[in-house]
């Protein structure tokens, strides 16, 4: 089947079977579970508008069970097996995991991005959306920094590569340290524990786009009365932005910390194009990938360990969306 017909197919049957359902359900529910006739007719008709709603929600939970929670509790149920996951082994890929050199590494440099990059991103996003709002060329400076959000990780990384590299004909960096008076070039990316923070660079570099579009549209709905009363009571332009603008948009930074947050602790194209996770520079991704193929039971291990590290950044995010409903 082409690739046309089988989308076509797929579009009617998915739209034909979800009407198809929820006619059917409801015909059976008001015509032969709850019947709107006899004596108990207005009983009936109560508990067919309580049940109704969960008809509507039944293919979406059944969704989440099955491509949500049935493979977080498979991934922990596996990560208490043996490699050959053929042998009940408890909790022992967590403690030996734990116990590893490169895992503690792995988690500390994980809490390093965690720290440093929404932060990083999430300042530079706000500083240049304040900024470019005051240029009469300031659409086309938003252009060009939001322009590595539509390059891959993968991309930026073998960019910044270039930039990093060791030799000062490539590498940008060296040709500036050698031009400074330095004797000889630097591979940067094999400095322990600062190459972590050249890497977290490319992130930010990455995600100062997405940060600037969302706080710019923050700062422009900020009504103009509260900036001019500032400005009229003797504010100074670091009192109106720190004190006025900042606080009336603190629920849209905090969205966008989180969700680079998020998007942090899913990092893997970086170090793996990068360094490989050499030099001191695993992350859990890319622990968990070294050994995906080798030891499941130590790989699903991990994976549960960042889904309980993002777990209280979803929660939090999710309790920030409904306090700003009400």
């Amino acid at each position: 089947m082409s690739p046309l017909l089988q989308g076509i197919v797929t579009v009617i049957l998915g739209v034909g079977g979800c009407v198809g359902y929820f006619f059917l359900s409801n015909l059976v529910l008001d015509r032969v579970i709850f019947p709107a006739r006899g004596g108990d007719m207005g009983r009936n008709i109560n508990r067919a508008n309580v049940v109704r709603p969960w008809l509507f929600l039944l293919p979406a939970l059944a969704a989440l069970g099955l491509y949500l929670v049935y493979p977080v509790v498979g991934s922990f149920w596996r990560s208490l097996y043996n490699r050959a996951g053929n042998e009940f082994i408890g909790f022992d890929n967590y403690q030996i995991m734990f116990a590893d050199q490169g895992f503690q590494t792995a988690l500390l440099n994980n809490f390093l991005w965690i720290l440093i990059v929404p932060a990083g991103a999430t300042f530079f996003g706000l500083l240049i959306a304040q900024l470019t709002d005051r240029l009469s060329w300031g659409n086309v400076a938003k252009s060009l920094i939001f322009m590595p959000m539509a390059i891959s990780f993968v991309g930026a990384s073998l960019i910044w590569k270039f930039v990093y590299a060791n030799n000062p004909d490539i590498g940008l960096l060296n040709a500036m340290r050698l031009f400074l008076g330095a004797e000889q070039p630097l591979d940067v990316l094999q400095l322990r524990f600062w190459n972590n923070f050249f890497l977290m660079v490319i992130l930010i570099w990455i995600q100062t786009g997405f940060a600037m579009v969302i706080l710019s549209a923050a700062l422009r709905g900020i009504p103009e009365e509260t900036v001019e009363a500032a400005i009229i009571d003797g504010a100074n332009p670091l009192q109106v932005f720190f004190r006025i603008k900042v606080p009336q948009i603190k629920s849209t930074i905090m969205v966008v910390w989180t969700t680079i947050t998020i998007l942090v602790l899913k990092v893997f194209d970086i170090v793996y194009t990068m360094t490989g996770g050499n030099f001191g520079t695993d992350i859990l991704p890319s622990y968990m990938m070294s050994y995906m193929f080798r030891d499941d039971g130590r790989a699903t291990a991990v994976a549960f360990v960042i889904m309980i590290i993002v777990l209280p950044v979803m929660v939090w995010n999710i309790r920030q969306a409904r306090a700003e409903m009400r």
